[in-house]
């Protein structure tokens, strides 16, 4: 097989799962890891992925991956977590869900879920949530950002700001080693940061390909969260500073 058939399918697997190794990829495509390995100089020399040990990543940079591309990541992984995080969410409750496609999947384990009171930026949410009759449904308003039916800006802070949510469960785009939530769109910074002052409980939940991605705007570190939706274990000196702050970490498998 030539470099020009592998290289578009090495950039596929780095978009479904994050990270590509040396060992995966040559075993994939039965060519020796030093084949492999000129592959990813090649793919990094022209930008489109980050080298590191064993393998390589997705370019850090300003920009997030598509919305259907994020919507088809990780599947099993987050319904896992939304499941585990729908369990945790009671009944008869005010509760924020925030744009992203992990909350999309927790918004899809409350269709059962009795006497809700939901507030949402995210119009997919709210859309999943309208067949639960008994949920009473606040979209924030704010500018619609087409993309991904999110709600940003001055209009969605303000209507964040008139409510104190009993709960509220957010994303984020990614997630440094020093536990700082991360972002690529400012406007969708300072919502999710107005969420986190109004609400007396925050879910985050984030798939573990989240570790390996970077974005340039921080929302708030980990220390401000309550619980932790992931499906892999953290690095070892993540684990330990969250048992500091008192972060709980739920593993969903």
């Amino acid at each position: 097989m030539s470099q020009t058939i592998r290289h578009p399918e090495i950039l596929d697997i780095a978009r479904r799962e994050g990270k590509v190794t040396v060992e995966a990829l040559a075993a994939h495509f039965g060519v020796t890891l030093q084949t492999i390995r000129r592959d990813l100089a090649d793919l990094a020399e022209a930008g489109r992925l980050e080298r590191v040990h064993g393998g390589a990543v997705l370019p850090s940079g300003t920009a997030n991956i598509g919305y259907q591309a994020r919507r088809a990541l990780h599947l099993p992984a987050k319904r896992a977590i939304a499941r585990a995080c729908a369990a945790r969410v009671p009944g008869a409750m005010s509760l924020f869900l925030s744009i992203g496609t992990t909350t999309e999947a927790v918004a899809q384990e409350l269709l059962h879920h009795a006497e809700l009171m939901l507030v949402t930026n995210n119009i997919n949410v709210a859309n999943i949530l309208v067949a639960n009759e008994s949920c009473q449904i606040i979209v924030t308003g704010g500018t619609l950002r087409r993309a991904d039916g999110g709600l940003i800006g001055t209009l969605a802070t303000e209507t964040i700001r008139q409510f104190k949510f009993d709960l509220a469960v957010i994303g984020c785009s990614a997630l440094d080693s020093d536990g700082d939530l991360l972002d690529f769109d400012i406007q969708e910074v300072g919502v999710s940061q107005a969420i986190l002052r109004q609400s007396r409980r925050t879910f985050l939940v984030a798939d573990h390909s989240k570790f390996q991605r970077s974005a340039p705007a921080r929302i708030a570190p980990l220390a401000e969260i309550d619980s932790f939706f992931t499906d892999r274990p953290l690095p070892p000196d993540l684990a330990a500073r969250c048992a500091d702050w008192g972060t709980e970490v739920v593993l969903c498998t």
